[in-house]
């Protein structure tokens, strides 16, 4: 495990498609290349299988339940390649349907973060990482609700400015 960060480009985006369950469906080259894995190896494969021990639960807990009320979210997401080196994404999430309005997985397109966001991130997620371990997810909650309140923002609103 080398744990060298790895980038890409400013102007590239990363693509994948997971079903209702989180399993990879497609992803595409950007974003089969970075992960470090082959495509028949992270086909039907879940998607936490890019999940870096870095990140704090709170985030996917957040990132499912509005998933799943069928409406988008924006996260910064610190992911695990196959061989221990890792990436950060800027990453959009949203629920994909049929003809039917039928919810039939999810959609996520993810750019590079600016190094503003990261520098604000890092702390933030070792923050929650700390409550996580202390206290579960709910102490990660809470800190989280009260960082937020403190700066008079929603975590959209949060976010996406760290984007700017």
């Amino acid at each position: 495990m080398s744990n060298q960060e790895l980038t890409f480009g400013e102007e590239e985006f990363i693509v994948s498609k997971t079903d209702l369950n989180g399993k990879i469906t497609y992803g595409n080259s950007l974003f089969i290349e970075m992960s470090g894995y082959d495509e028949l190896s992270l086909l039907d494969k879940p998607h936490n299988i890019l999940r870096h021990e870095d990140m704090p639960k709170l985030v996917f807990k957040l990132l499912w339940e509005r998933i799943r009320e069928r409406e988008g979210i924006y996260a910064y997401v610190k992911n695990k390649t196959k061989k221990g080196d890792y990436y950060w994404v800027f990453a959009y999430v949203t629920p994909s349907f049929d003809a039917s309005g039928n919810r039939i997985g999810y959609y996520s397109v993810r750019r590079a973060p600016t190094s503003k966001a990261i520098e604000a991130i890092e702390p933030l997620y070792r923050q929650l990482l700390n409550a996580e371990r202390s206290g579960g997810i709910g102490a990660s909650e809470k800190l989280l609700s009260s960082l937020l309140q403190q700066q008079g923002m929603t975590y959209d609103q949060f976010v996406l400015g760290l984007q700017k």
